[in-house]
């Protein structure tokens, strides 16, 4: 990559980093620490961190108690086309305060068709989980393993839609609220309601781009005049294709 690819790479990730810190602060409040694009050479690091550059968890509380943290971390990277900002690695773990493994991983690997390259997998043991229910139930609603070795849970890649309508950070943080009734910023729905509508569109048009003889054909459907190209642009082998992909 050349210099001036390296500098529009740093650019976009910036601004993903922006988007982030707008989203969790959005939601989670103001002292939650801001995101920071770093290149690391090949790739751009965005995740909250510290000004020597350590990377930090962001704290959530539960009825006035920081009980967890969030360690959100993603590796950025030019797509395929080298035109779009792309994720090759996202993980955002869940962690109990105290406790060094995490309750659930929320992870995401590009170029990853076994285990699937969206997954998650659970550490957390039955009590734990019970714990952190009971803290929360009063804003609930009230409605690969080693051979010979019994697997644990958390060797599990439980897969979440494949590479394209994986979920996202915003999805995260619904979760927590939902489930653990963490405490949130003022008008914090209408900043995920917003931010999933956009991360959505964006999945919907790499799904396009992957898929565009199927995307032409519901336009059709519902309507729209839609004319192939007339001079049509390289397409990656089929079982390259990250739509497929599990």
């Amino acid at each position: 990559m050349n210099a001036e690819g390296t500098s529009k790479l740093d650019e976009l990730a910036a601004a993903f980093a922006d988007d982030l810190t707008s989203l969790t602060r959005g939601v989670l409040g103001e002292d939650t620490p801001r995101f920071a694009a770093l290149n690391t050479g090949t790739r751009v690091r965005v995740s909250p961190i510290a000004a020597d550059e350590r990377e930090l968890r962001i704290p959530v509380s539960i009825n006035d108690e920081p009980v967890l943290s969030l360690r959100a971390r993603y590796f950025c990277c030019w797509d395929g086309s080298s035109t779009f900002l792309a994720t090759d690695q996202a993980d955002i773990h869940l962690h109990y305060v105290g406790i060094p493994d995490p309750l659930i991983r929320f992870e995401y690997v590009r170029n990853s068709k076994e285990p699937p390259g969206a997954h998650i997998q659970v550490h957390a043991h039955r009590d734990e989980m019970a714990y952190l229910l009971r803290l929360a139930d009063a804003g609930r609603p009230k409605q690969g393993f080693k051979r010979r070795k019994l697997p644990r849970l958390s060797e599990m890649h439980l897969p979440v839609g494949g590479h394209r309508m994986r979920p996202a950070l915003e999805d995260v943080l619904l979760f927590m609220k939902r489930e653990f009734a963490i405490e949130t910023a003022p008008g914090w729905r209408k900043v995920i309601d917003d931010r999933l509508r956009n991360w959505r569109e964006i999945q919907l048009m790499s799904a396009v781009r992957d898929a565009p003889e199927a995307a032409a054909e519901v336009l059709r459907t519902l309507g729209y005049t839609v004319q192939p190209p007339t001079v049509i642009r390289p397409r990656v082998a089929a079982e390259d294709v990250k739509l497929y992909w599990p």
